[in-house]
């Protein structure tokens, strides 16, 4: 008979009913076993590509971000429904971006996808009018297996289209970095597992000497049943 897997739920009534002098121990223990969970996920991974990283993404998500504007020393958190969906090679949306671009017009792209959130800042105003919505479309034009050129309607730090460069490492972590007129934004996403991926930005200036904005993610799939 298999063995159940214990649950977020009993780690947290454990730490209810254990004396106060063991919660340190338990907490050390916990983060050891996710951290394991991780390693042990990423071990029977094999290298990461756009393809797999798309098809992987493709969904809808439910994400919670923290950042810290160290220009204006504030906190931000902020919740947020990020939907993921391919659209079609023939949409002429590609096509339109791709000649739009720095790239030449015939340049091979993979795995477009369209991506749409929805999201409630502490930053806000009270108004429900004013929760951030959005779209944009995003195209992967790879050069290798591991990398290549993204084309994004709608960029990370700027609401204007953005070309951006990305990479995988060699633990699966896709990294995204994006130049834009002020500023520059490297953003890197991981899967912890199939259903669960963390997200983190750093903001610099365009001379890269300065630190303008840091934000982490963790994103979790929303599965129908």
């Amino acid at each position: 008979q298999a063995r159940a897997k214990p649950s977020t739920s009993a780690f947290l009534l454990f730490l209810w009913q254990c004396p106060w002098w063991l919660i340190p121990w338990s907490i050390w223990c916990k983060a050891t076993w996710i951290s394991i969970s991780t390693k042990n996920y990423h071990r029977h991974q094999k290298a990461m590509n756009i393809e797999q990283f798309v098809a992987q993404s493709i969904g809808l998500w439910r994400s919670m971000r923290s950042g810290h504007s160290l220009a204006f020393q504030q906190f931000e958190d902020v919740l947020s429904e990020i939907s993921i969906e391919e659209i079609a090679d023939t949409d002429p949306i590609i096509s339109k971006s791709i000649k739009a671009s720095s790239l030449e017009d015939n340049s091979p792209h993979h795995s477009a996808f369209k991506m749409e959130w929805n999201a409630e800042s502490d930053w806000e105003p009270d108004d429900p009018n004013e929760v951030s919505s959005g779209s944009c479309v995003i195209i992967p034009v790879p050069f290798t297996s591991h990398s290549g050129h993204l084309l994004r309607s709608v960029g990370y730090a700027e609401s204007i289209p953005a070309e951006s460069t990305y990479s995988f490492l060699s633990d699966g972590t896709f990294v995204l970095t994006t130049q834009y007129e002020q500023s520059i934004a490297e953003e890197r996403i991981w899967f912890v597992s199939e259903n669960v991926r963390c997200r983190s930005s750093v903001l610099k200036t365009s001379a890269g000497s300065g630190i303008l904005q840091t934000s982490f993610a963790s994103e979790v799939r929303k599965i129908k049943t």
